[in-house]
Formats: C-alpha cells, sequence, structure tokens
C-alpha cells in the first residue's frame, strides 16, 4: 500500500503547519543524534554489516536472551513482510480494523486472508496465523492482556503476529518480551522509529522463537538495515533515556480533544494511547483534510482506506495542547460552513 498511509506530508511539503497525521508528537529534540550521525558520517563509505548482528546483541542484552531471539529490521514493516513470506500460502486472520500492511503482505505471498473482529472468533476460522496491532492503529485501543495470554496459549497451534509499534504510547499493559520468549508461538514487532521518533530512518525489530526467526534471516536480503540507521540505533539505545515518551500526557491531550469532537457531532472511539479515530457526521474527510491543509496548514489522516472504515473516518494524533486548540477551532470552523 504505497500511496495509502498516514503521513502523507510528502504530498503538501511546505503547506502542513501541524501535521496530525502521523501517530508520532513531532517536537522531540534531535540534535544529539544530529550531531552524533554528523560525526560518524562517513559510515556511508562501506557496506554495513550484512546482518545488523551488533543492534540485535545489545537488544538480546536490554532483553535479557539471546540474539537468537532478536531480528533486527528496516522497519517493523520489513518484519512483516518476511512474516508472511516464510509463511507463504498459509491462512491468516487479522483482526480490523487494523494496519493495512498486514493483509496487503499476506496477499502479496498467497495467504487466504480472513478478517475478524475479535479474539473469540479466532476459533471459528481456524487460521495459520493471527495479525493483531496492539496499541492498535487506527482505534488505539489495547487488548485486553489476559484475553490475549489465554488466546495465545489456547491456540499453540497458531502463530500470533503482535504487532506493539505503539507500546511506549500505551497507559495500558501490553506483552512483555519475557512473556514473548517464554512462548513459541507468538512474534513480537517492536518499531524503534515510533519509540524514539526517527521514521525516517526505518528500523524496527522482532522478538520470538530462534526457530521462526530462522525462518526469516534465511529469506531477508544483505544489508537491509543502513549504516545510518544501525549507528542510530546503537546512539538511541545508549540514550533512550532521553526519549522517554509522555504517555500519560499525551493520552489525556487525546481525551481532551475527543471531548471537544464529541461536543461538535463527531463520533469518537476510545482510546488507550495518543492517537484517536473520529467519524464525521456527514460529508467526506477526503473534503475536510484538504479544507484543512488549504485554509489552516493542518494535515489528518484519512482513515477510509482501513479494512471496515468509511469515507467519513479520521484519525489525528495529539501534538501540543496549543496545537490540538487550533485543530479544534478549525473543525469547529468547518463544521458550522
Amino acid at each position: 500500500m504505497i500511496d495509502g498511509h498516514g503521513d502523507d506530508l510528502f504530498r503538501y511539503k511546505e503547506k502542513v503547519k501541524i501535521n496530525f497525521s502521523t501517530n508520532i508528537p513531532q517536537t522531540v529534540n534531535h540534535d544529539g543524534l544530529v550531531t552524533h550521525l554528523y560525526r560518524c558520517g562517513a559510515v556511508f563509505k562501506n557496506y554495513p554489516e550484512p546482518e545488523p548482528r551488533s543492534v540485535e546483541k545489545r537488544l538480546a542484552a536490554l532483553h535479557g536472551t539471546t540474539e537468537g531471539h532478536i531480528i533486527v529490521t528496516n522497519g517493523a514493516t520489513e518484519a512483516i513482510y518476511l512474516i508472511a513470506q516464510a509463511f507463504a500460502g498459509k491462512k491468516s486472520a487479522i483482526i480490523v480494523p487494523t494496519f493495512r500492511e498486514y493483509q496487503d503482505a499476506c496477499r502479496v505471498f498467497h495467504h487466504e486472508v480472513k478478517f475478524i473482529g475479535s479474539l473469540t472468533e479466532i476459533k471459528a476460522c481456524q487460521p495459520d496465523l493471527v495479525w493483531l496491532c496492539n496499541p492498535n492503529n487506527p482505534t488505539g485501543r489495547v487488548f485486553d492482556h489476559n484475553a490475549m495470554i489465554e488466546a495465545i496459549d489456547s491456540f499453540s497451534e497458531i502463530l500470533f503476529v503482535v504487532d506493539q509499534a505503539y507500546a511506549s504510547y500505551s497507559v495500558k499493559p501490553v506483552l512483555t518480551e519475557r512473556e514473548v520468549l517464554e512462548r513459541r508461538n507468538v512474534v513480537l514487532l517492536h518499531s524503534m522509529t515510533k519509540q524514539f521518533v526517527v521514521p525516517g530512518l526505518r528500523i524496527g525489530y522482532a522478538v520470538g522463537s530462534p526457530q521462526i526467526l530462522d525462518s526469516l534471516r534465511i529469506i531477508r536480503m544483505p544489508w537491509a538495515v543502513n549504516s545510518i540507521a544501525i549507528e542510530a540505533a546503537h546512539y538511541l539505545l545508549t540514550h533512550s533515556d532521553d526519549y522517554l515518551v509522555e504517555y500519560k500526557r499525551l493520552h489525556n491531550e487525546a481525551l481532551r480533544v475527543s471531548l471537544c469532537m464529541k461536543e461538535l457531532g463527531i463520533e469518537v472511539e476510545p482510546t488507550d494511547c495518543n492517537f484517536v479515530l473520529a467519524l464525521l457526521p456527514d460529508r467526506k474527510v477526503s473534503e475536510l483534510k484538504e479544507w484543512l491543509i488549504n485554509t489552516h496548514g493542518l494535515l489528518i489522516r484519512d482513515a477510509s482506506n482501513f479494512e471496515g472504515l468509511t469515507s467519513r473516518h479520521f484519525r489525528i494524533a495529539v501534538q501540543s495542547h496549543k496545537e490540538n486548540d487550533k485543530l479544534i477551532d478549525a473543525l469547529k470552523e468547518w463544521i458550522s460552513l
């Protein structure tokens, strides 16, 4: 889905003053990272590690495990496609609405895809794999922790692919690495680009059993993670305390903005993190999106291409209090037109 993601800032460039389309805050200070990458800029003169083992080793130590349980990828998206390829032709159940890349990757590799609405529907469709996002994009909801563990343990023959790219933004408990390492039928996806707010660098990783991850290593191309991303990963992991997510503040802002939108007649899904899924009472989101860009320089996420959603759905990720107020004021203006 090359053209269907959020954060399509590249389409509008200088028009955008505030970006609500991305799911991550825009005010993180990266001066230290930029200085570090400038100082080691010569790394681009040579090939990177064929496999980013140095980062895998560091992450393994961080999570108290061995390198065989970690695979570092070119963003979490590469891991999604590698898993779909490794299990080509299998039957996948995807809990929707959710990130479109799961179904796109599965269809590229000829999976039989079944869309379901909850964990309770797994038994009825008897899949080989279950794909879910936690917190879920675009709803912002976190799956009940006990229910997820129960499902994973009840269906030990099914591989659960759990994408926790936004785990750092959750106000509710999510799966831990230890819980995953104790089981052989879970792959946990992480996105360093979300945790450290560096989406342009494309670096993520998966945690799981060596048997499953080895099947991914066999098929991934060499040098998939470039030298700059590897250097950035080492810096970020060393300076992780500088990148602690203010998840409670962001969630409180999400609740405040949700309440304001409800007062405007816009339906809003409950959220457990920093972004919100909303539904216009009438008119298409595409009209609102273009009006916000052209009138106020505000970019939102048209969510109509998520499975199960409509042309009236949109998603926003909260930013600063002042910036969020500008969005609310703009929505008030548009509703009154």
